[in-house]
Parts: structure tokens; sequence; C-alpha cells
């Protein structure tokens, strides 16, 4: 299958790398709209970028996203 954007990991992985939050960013650079979503509705199969096209924003109504894992901010030491 060819697509327009990469492919991107598995729900599962990115659960097993220990988030369950996505971060979702509207495709239309015009828009610009972003939001987290709780992940744990699609199965640890499928693939982030498999969700992408189906998704629509809900300020402008353009179909497609950029979704990518909501990883906590890491702890680099104490200061």
């Amino acid at each position: 299958m060819m697509t327009d954007h990469p492919q991107k990991i598995t729900f599962g992985t990115m659960r097993d790398q220990g988030t369950r939050r996505v971060l979702v960013c509207c495709r239309d650079h015009k828009c610009g709209h972003r939001g987290v979503m709780n992940a744990d509705r699609w199965p640890d199969r499928l693939r982030l970028s498999d969700v992408e096209p189906k998704l629509t924003c809900s300020v402008c109504g353009k179909r497609g996203a950029d979704i990518r894992p909501d990883f906590p901010d890491a702890r680099m030491g104490s200061v």
C-alpha cells in the first residue's frame, strides 16, 4: 500500500513505551488546530498512520491529521 506519509509505530508499541495519549494536529497548515486524545480505543496492532487520514478536524472540518505519541517530558536529572 502506497501512502503520502511514512508508517508510524503501532498503538501497542506506543503503550509499551509508556504513554496512552496521542497529540493530534490538523494536517491543514492554515488551521493548525491541535489537541490530546486518549488512545485506548484503538487496538494494539493498528498503526498511528492508519488512523491519521480518518480523523476530521473539529475546527476547520478538513480530513487528515498528524498523530504522535504524547510522551511525558523527559527528566534529565535534578537542577
